[in-house]
């Protein structure tokens, strides 16, 4: 089984820095009124963006090799939390939106599926904890 490690430091308060097996550097904070200094994403918004990158990684590869042409691509991601303590998430919601003439709807929707049940390790383990939906929309630039 392959191991992944990661490296945490703290710089003042609850602002640290921290770096994983890909050696980027990242900062980590919070508010000011909890001991931080509002300097960088939070601990927790950190999981939506890997989830959201992990999927994009791979819908985005997916339809490269399908050569399906894409203007610009995003994903909006909405997380509903729990108002005690602990606060966790319980239902995200990702859209996928698809910029381009010519998006074949169906490579979108393979590629969306594949990403969902097959690839997207960070889905395949919050899935076990909330329920996460998908959408689309294609849009024509202008």
């Amino acid at each position: 089984m392959a191991t992944a490690k990661a490296y945490l430091k703290q710089l003042k308060g609850i602002t640290f820095v921290g770096k994983t097996d890909s050696n980027h550097w990242i900062t980590v904070d919070g508010p000011e009124d909890f001991g931080g200094s509002n300097a960088g994403i939070r601990p927790k918004e950190l999981l939506l963006l890997g989830l959201a990158g992990c999927t994009a990684s791979d819908v985005i590869s997916i339809l490269r090799k399908k050569r399906v042409k894409l203007v610009d691509f995003e994903i909006n991601i909405t997380a509903e939390v729990t108002e005690e303590h602990p606060k966790v998430y319980t239902k995200i919601d990702l859209e996928y939106v698809f910029y381009g003439d010519d998006v074949d709807t169906k490579a979108v929707e393979r590629a969306i599926e594949l990403s969902q049940t097959k690839y997207c390790g960070v889905t395949a383990m919050f899935e076990k904890a909330m329920e996460i939906n998908h959408s689309y929309r294609i849009v024509k630039p202008e």
